[in-house]
């Protein structure tokens, strides 16, 4: 799925892994791809069009995520916000809201919150047949 969008390539290397032993306390910024396999207690911020977050059915995120690309299988407990494509896997839990470009959800995905088209977040123009904007007040 994430390799067929127009927008931005999604990062396809593994350049930080948190194993499955590993618990992060604390905000998380990171640039290409990440690989949480492990806990993360703390937002998770991605700096970099292209980056890429894949959580595994073992990872577990307590916190808000903006990230562009994610690739879901485990727990989240926060709001995620992803500018271009979320792919929800068979186990995927999400426990708030979640915006989102493109949306991909496998048959046992959970969202327990709100699915948020980022398209929808912008305010529509209207404009009246002839080309005339319309006054509202």
């Amino acid at each position: 799925m994430l390799g067929k969008k127009s927008g931005d390539k999604p990062c396809n290397t593994i350049d930080t892994l948190v194993g499955e032993q590993t618990t992060i306390t604390g905000n998380l910024v990171f640039s290409g791809g990440l690989r949480i396999d492990g806990k993360v207690h703390g937002d998770i911020t991605a700096q970099g069009e292209g980056s890429t977050l894949i959580l595994s059915e073992r990872g577990e995120v307590v916190g808000n995520m903006r990230v562009p690309h994610l690739i879901i299988n485990g727990s989240v407990k926060g709001n995620v916000h992803s500018m271009e494509c979320v792919e929800l896997q068979a186990k995927a839990e999400i426990t708030g809201d979640m915006t989102y470009k493109t949306l991909e959800m496998a048959l046992g995905a959970t969202v327990n919150g709100s699915l948020i088209h980022e398209a929808e977040k912008a305010t529509p123009r209207l404009k009246a047949i002839g080309g005339v904007d319309p006054v509202i007040s």
